[in-house]
Formats: structure tokens, C-alpha cells, sequence
């Protein structure tokens, strides 16, 4: 009787769903959200995402909200970078035609900034550093018209990629030396940091080729001291950061790099704890203000380099002096708004979490953001 009873109502049930009119049913229709306008806090931060590596993403963030705005597939390793205006993305990454084996195919993905949507593919030679994205692994000349990527077959050499005609141009040997640090006051020059501790700095001519190569006189010692191959720069004067705090500087505008001063960011208590720099992406800077904000742990030794913050220093580079020292947060990652008074974020990978810190009128935390990613390394601002 029970069962008669359910079955009776349960066609009831479908009939008079069966007699609503149809004017009454609406069908969802799918649409694409709209970003909103960029702004100085807008970033672009890559996941390498280990646990399934063929497929790396870039997840865009709001920094000021903390609100996501979107995502980007990477594929394999991804390498991505923005164009100077900000208003393309380029990502170097490699596709294998049986997902995870198979035939390589290297490419450069571009994508509008606003949209995210892919606008064109420019092949390149299966040679791109399949590598944790750095600073460094991709870029541009100044003037956004080609693209450089930074090869390993494991030999090192440098991709050159015509944004404008959309097509692989020429591989530049740079036997032993790595990162790519475009000038900004001349629009066809790079230089990259070799192994004995030089600047090699090519020029290029109006279609790409290279017409002029150049070594520096040493800048670190690499047996001593060698450095993190992030660097920050104001224009055409880059700075870098060794393993054991000493800060070193460099002009990159002229054919041939010229060596700047250096100094060391610890002081003899500071060396007696053994505080040291730690991390994938451990130092920011704010050329307009000229403070400078490195990721510092203690007790670090021989292999620590990567180790997560403990506290956060910043400097008046100026000066040579350290301002402030705040918790750190265990982030491996440091990036400051384009902005008067900009926010400093960085990566804590303990929760892959996102921190914010206020730098006016002191550095402060700001807030945070946790469970963002699964693998998340490098930030990158908006211009």
C-alpha cells in the first residue's frame, strides 16, 4: 500500500511539472565575465603545480581584494612574461602530442592582458628551458619587438622572436652564461650573467641578428659569492643579490656592462646568526623611493638559498642602511606594486598563500590570502 501510495504521488508530481507553461522556463545562457580595467595591483603568478607539471597554470589576483580574475593554462613548465605596456602575455611552454610523452612541440602562447584570451601561436624551436619560472627565462627588448627566451639543450643560447612579424628570428650561443636582462635606454640589447662571474652583453640590429657581443670585467666572485639570477633595476642600473647578502650593481645601457659599487646587507651581529637571503624570488625593489625589500633567514649555510623567510628587511639603498625588519611570513617570493606607495606581496608556500604588506609609512603586514595554488613561485606586476 505504501509503495502504491509513493508511486501515486510521484506521478502526480510529474504531471504537473509536465503542465507548466513553457513561457515559464527560462534557459540559463553561458557568457564570459568581463575583466575590469588593470591597475598597479593587478598580478600574474605562476604555478608550476608539481603534483600534474604538464599542466601549469597562471593565476591572475587582484592584489588590493584578493580577488581572482582569472587562469591561464601554461602547459608543461610554462615561462611566462608581460609586454612592456602590459597589455600582452607571453607564455614559452612545451606541448607533447600524447600529453605526457610523445612528439615536443615548443611554442610561444600569446594572450590579450584584458581578456585572456589567446590571440596567436609562434613556433619555436623544442629548446626553451623546460625550468621553474625565474625572472630572467623570458622577456623583451625595450621596445616590446622581440621576444627572448632563454634556451637549454642543456647548452645555453638565447631565442630571438619577432613580436611584429609573429615568426622565431635566430639562436644566440651564450656558452655558460644564463637570465636574460634587457637595457631599457637602447631597444635592442640584452645582457646575461655567465659562470665566471662576467656580463655578456649582444646588440642586435633592426631585424634580430646579433652584431655585437661584449664581456664585463667580473662583477661577483662565483666560487664566494655567487648570486640569485633575479635581479631588480631602475632603467639601465640592475641590481643583484648574492647568496651571502652582498648586494652588487651594474649598468646595462652600453655595449659593454660597466661594474658598479657593492655592499653588504649584514652587519657584523647580523653575520654572527648568519642571517642570509632565502628563496626563489627574494628581493624587491622601489626605484622611485629607492628602498629595497630582501626575504632573510638565520642560521644559513651552504644550501639554504631557497629556505623561506623568517623576517623581511628593507633598506635604503642610498643610505646602505637597513630601515625596518618585519616577520616574514615563511614567503619564498617578493613583488612591489608600480605605485607611489606601493604594496609589497609575496608567496608563502606553507599554505600557498598570498601575503600583502603596506610599505607608507612603514612596512607593515597588510593581509593574506591562503590555498590560492597548489605550486605558486614567481609574481609578476602589472606595468
Amino acid at each position: 500500500m505504501q509503495n502504491r501510495t509513493t508511486l501515486t504521488l510521484a506521478a502526480w508530481l510529474i504531471a504537473q511539472t509536465g503542465a507548466l507553461p513553457a513561457a515559464d522556463f527560462i534557459a540559463e545562457q553561458p557568457s564570459v565575465a568581463t575583466l575590469p580595467p588593470a591597475t598597479a595591483t593587478r598580478m600574474y603568478i605562476s604555478d608550476v603545480a608539481l603534483s600534474h607539471i604538464i599542466d601549469g597554470r597562471l593565476f591572475v589576483v587582484d592584489g588590493a581584494s584578493f580577488k581572482y580574475l582569472g587562469t591561464i593554462g601554461t602547459g608543461f613548465v610554462g615561462l611566462a612574461t608581460l609586454a612592456p605596456a602590459g597589455k600582452e602575455l607571453y607564455v614559452a611552454t612545451s606541448y607533447y602530442s600524447r600529453l605526457n610523452r610523445g612528439t615536443r612541440t615548443d611554442v610561444i602562447d600569446v594572450y590579450d592582458a584584458q581578456t585572456l584570451k589567446p590571440t596567436t601561436e609562434i613556433a619555436i624551436p623544442p629548446k626553451h628551458a623546460q625550468a621553474l619560472p625565474y625572472k630572467g627565462t623570458i622577456t623583451t627588448t625595450a621596445d616590446g619587438r622581440f621576444i627572448l627566451v632563454q634556451n637549454a639543450t642543456p647548452a645555453s643560447s638565447i631565442a630571438v622572436v619577432d613580436r611584429k612579424a609573429a615568426k622565431y628570428v635566430t639562436e644566440i650561443p651564450t656558452p655558460g652564461c644564463w637570465s636574460i636582462l634587457p637595457a631599457h635606454g637602447v631597444a635592442n640589447r640584452f645582457t646575461t650573467v655567465c659562470g665566471d662571474g662576467t656580463l655578456l652583453t649582444v646588440t642586435l640590429d633592426a631585424a634580430g641578428q646579433p652584431t655585437d657581443q661584449q664581456r664585463s670585467e667580473r662583477l661577483f666572485d662565483p666560487d664566494q659569492d655567487p648570486i640569485y639570477s633575479q635581479t631588480e633595476n631602475d632603467g639601465d642600473n640592475y641590481l643583484f643579490l648574492s647568496f651571502n647578502a652582498r648586494l652588487y650593481s651594474a649598468n646595462l645601457g652600453a655595449a659593454k656592462a660597466s661594474i658598479g659599487p657593492s655592499w653588504s646587507l649584514v652587519d657584523d651581529t647580523d653575520k654572527q646568526k648568519n642571517w642570509r637571503p632565502g628563496g626563489y624570488q627574494p628581493f624587491a625593489y622601489h626605484a622611485a623611493t629607492h628602498h629595497l625589500y630582501v626575504a632573510m633567514h638565520p642560521d644559513g649555510k651552504e644550501g639554504s638559498h631557497k629556505d623561506p623567510a623568517a623576517e623581511i628587511w628593507s633598506f635604503d639603498v642610498r643610505a646602505k642602511q637597513r630601515i625596518e625588519r618585519v616577520d616574514g611570513n615563511h614567503v619564498i617570493a617578493l613583488a612591489l606594486s608600480h605605485e607611489a606607495s606601493p604594496k609589497l606581496f609575496g608567496i608563502d608556500p606553507l599554505s600557498a598563500g598570498l601575503v600583502r604588506y603596506d610599505t607608507t609609512p612603514g612596512l607593515k603586514f597588510g593581509g593574506r590570502l591562503d590555498g590560492f595554488g597548489e605550486d605558486p613561485i614567481l609574481i609578476q606586476m602589472q606595468p
